[in-house]
């Protein structure tokens, strides 16, 4: 009987130090567990953060990069020319363009703008003459045209996109030669009617009411031709104003049809060339007209 009773005391130490020590065992495992879930979410709630940050940054760079929409020229978030964080000169018979930043060193940084890294739009003082070039980079920040100009007085718009820096496009006077040429002009004579012939090939024009600060929609109509992509867009349209000093540069609102949408800054008159690409030839169609 005594032998009996310490057996079963034996046995109830043994049951219950194993069962104390199968709690314990569980308990750690369970908490373990738990913790790993918690760093596993904690890991999958940074990166989905990160991730989200990461498409966030694609956007902008997507948005921030070649837009076919946007206008150039538009004078509503571009710095004013006091702002500026470049420093461009023209120079040289072979027009030599040298972009800087205001310490000097050259701008490296500059994004893909319609196809070029720089598009280089001159005219002469009467806005007679227009020239769309896209120079040649030479060197970091150096770029050079190779266009021969007649001697004259000519202004020159630099128009480029630098990643980091603010930049607003700013006429450049230009004078090639010894030119006689005054400064002034007479006005500019606003056309009668919208409609210009160029290369056997007739363009329209037509036009939302023309009145500053508003948006204006600008509607080419090239009967009868097949209007080829040019330089990433259905086509462009460079406007100046008469005294050759508010540049604006828009693109087509789509990709199919030739409908531009344009705000002019001021009342006044203004000239503006349409750019079209057709049997891979690029015409230009010049019209001038009064903003109320």
């Amino acid at each position: 009987m005594k032998k009996w009773i310490i057996s079963a005391i034996a046995y109830l130490a043994i049951v219950v130090v194993g069962y104390n020590v199968y709690a314990f065992t569980i308990g750690t495992e369970s908490e373990n567990h738990n913790s790993s879930i918690e760093d596993t979410d904690h890991q999958h709630s940074e990166n989905d953060t990160a991730h989200s940050e990461g498409e966030h940054d694609d956007t902008s760079d997507h948005h921030g990069s070649d837009d076919g929409h946007e206008s150039h020229g538009d004078h509503g978030s571009q710095p004013t020319s006091s702002e500026v964080d470049v420093e461009i000169n023209v120079a040289g018979d072979k027009l030599t363009i040298n972009v800087n930043d205001l310490t000097g060193n050259p701008v490296e940084n500059l994004k893909l703008n319609h196809e070029k890294l720089l598009h280089l739009i001159i005219v002469d003082e009467h806005l007679e003459q227009y020239y769309h070039l896209h120079p040649e980079q030479l060197d970091k920040g150096v770029f050079e045209v190779t266009k021969q100009l007649s001697p004259g007085l000519y202004k020159a718009f630099v128009d480029i996109k630098p990643a980091d820096l603010d930049y607003v496009v700013s006429p450049i006077n230009l004078e090639i030669g010894e030119s006689k040429a005054s400064h002034s002009h007479e006005s500019l004579i606003v056309d009668k009617t919208l409609t210009k012939t160029v290369n056997n090939q007739t363009a329209t024009l037509t036009t939302t009411e023309l009145a500053a600060e508003k948006t204006v929609v600008l509607s080419f109509d090239l009967p009868n031709v097949t209007i080829e992509p040019y330089l990433g867009a259905m086509g462009h349209v460079v406007i100046l104003d008469e005294a050759g000093v508010d540049y604006i540069h828009v693109h087509p609102k789509n990709e199919k049809e030739t409908i531009f949408e344009a705000q002019f800054p001021q009342s006044g008159i203004y000239k503006l060339w349409g750019e079209f690409k057709i049997n891979g030839e690029v015409v230009i169609y010049p019209f001038v007209i009064e903003v109320k």
